[in-house]
C-alpha cells in the first residue's frame, strides 16, 4: 500500500511539472488560433476580443495556468478552438486506435526481440547471428517515415496487398468481415512500428544474454547435464526480463510519439493524426489535452514495469 501511493504521488507531481512546462511552450510559441484570425478581414478585433474573454485568454497567464490544472483535476480539458467540442470527447473518441496501435507493437517487440536476442546469443558467429545483427543495424538506422513511404509505394500502389490510408474499408457493423479488415488496415503500421523498435532492443538482449552465458551458475549447470531449454527457462530468462522489462517502460515515449507520425500518413482516426492536425491549427486546448494524456500513459507505463518487476522479483524497489 505504502508503494501504491508513493506511485501515485509520483504520478501527480510529474503530471504538474509536465503541464507547467507544456504551458510555457504553448504560450511562447510565435503564433495562435486567433492570430491566424486576426488576417480575414471579415473578423473584427472585437470579435476577436470577445473570443479571447469566452476562452479565458484575457486574463494573466498565472490564472490561466490555475484554471486550467483545476479543470483537468476534474477531467475537463476545455474546448477545441477548431470544432468547438469538448477536447475530451475528440481525445476518447480517437484514443482507443491509439492504444491498439501501441499495445499490439509493445507486445510483439518483446517477443521477436526476445526470441532474435537470445537465439543471436547462442549461435554467436553462426549465419542467424550475423543475419541478426545486420536486421538489428538495419531497424535502428531506418526512419519509420521514410519506411513508411517505401511500403506503401511498394505494397499498396504498386502490387495493391494493402490499404493506403484508413482503418476500414467496409461498414462498422461488428462482423469478423469488419474485425479482419481492421486488422488488415492495422498490418503495415503495425509491422513498421515494430521493425523500428526491435533493432536496439535486439542487440542490448543478445549482449545480456552473452554476459549471462559467461557467468559461473551456467558454467555448473552445463556441468551437470542441464539442456540448453531447461538452462533458457530457469536461468537466462529470469535474469533478462528485469532489465528488458525496464526498457520497453523507458522506450513507450518513442513508440507513442512515433504513432503521430504514422498515423498522419497512413490517415489512422487516431490521437496522433489529432494531435498533428491540432498542431497546425494552434488549437492549443486539444494539444495540451493530448500531452496530458499521452504523458499520463508513458507514467502508467513505467509504473506499471515496475509492478511487473515486483512480481518478478520480491526484492525489488525503487530507490
Amino acid at each position: 500500500m505504502n508503494l501504491f501511493f508513493k506511485k501515485l504521488l509520483y504520478i501527480i507531481v510529474m503530471l504538474f511539472i509536465i503541464s507547467l512546462i507544456s504551458f510555457i511552450a504553448i504560450n511562447l510559441a510565435p503564433n495562435s488560433f486567433f492570430a491566424s484570425g486576426e488576417l480575414n478581414p471579415n473578423i473584427t478585433p472585437e470579435a476577436i476580443a470577445e473570443l479571447k474573454a469566452i476562452y479565458g485568454l484575457d486574463k494573466p497567464l498565472y490564472i490561466q495556468f490555475f484554471s486550467w490544472i483545476s479543470s483537468i483535476i476534474q477531467l475537463d480539458f476545455g474546448i477545441s478552438f477548431s470544432s468547438g467540442a469538448k477536447v475530451k470527447d475528440e481525445i476518447l473518441n480517437r484514443i482507443e486506435v491509439t492504444l491498439i496501435l501501441n499495445i499490439i507493437s509493445m507486445i510483439l517487440i518483446f517477443l521477436i526481440s526476445l526470441y532474435f536476442g537470445i537465439k543471436s546469443a547462442m549461435k554467436q558467429n553462426s549465419f542467424f547471428d550475423r543475419f541478426t545483427n545486420q536486421l538489428s543495424l538495419l531497424s535502428f538506422s531506418m526512419p519509420s517515415f521514410y519506411l513508411a513511404l517505401v511500403l506503401v509505394l511498394i505494397f499498396s500502389i504498386k502490387f495493391e496487398l494493402f490499404p493506403i490510408a484508413g482503418l476500414h474499408s467496409v461498414p462498422k457493423d461488428g462482423s469478423l468481415t469488419y474485425y479482419l479488415d481492421f486488422a488488415w488496415h492495422l498490418t503495415l503500421p503495425i509491422f513498421i512500428i515494430v521493425f523500428g523498435g526491435i533493432g536496439s532492443l535486439i542487440l542490448y538482449i543478445r549482449a545480456l544474454t552473452i554476459e549471462i552465458l559467461k557467468s559461473d551458475y551456467i558454467f555448473f549447470a552445463r556441468a551437470r547435464g542441464l539442456s540448453n531449454k531447461i538452462i533458457l527457462r530457469h536461468y537466462i530468462l529470469p535474469n533478462l526480463y528485469p532489465p528488458i522489462i525496464t526498457l520497453l517502460g523507458l522506450s513507450l515515449p518513442g513508440i507513442i510519439g512515433g504513432s503521430v507520425i504514422l498515423e498522419t500518413i497512413f490517415s489512422i482516426d487516431g490521437m496522433g493524426l489529432l494531435f498533428y492536425q491540432s498542431a497546425l491549427s494552434h488549437d492549443y486546448p486539444v494539444i495540451m489535452g493530448i500531452l496530458i494524456i499521452g504523458s499520463f500513459l508513458t507514467l502508467l507505463g513505467n509504473i506499471l514495469a515496475d509492478l511487473v518487476l515486483l512480481k518478478l522479483n520480491p526484492n525489488y524497489s525503487e530507490k
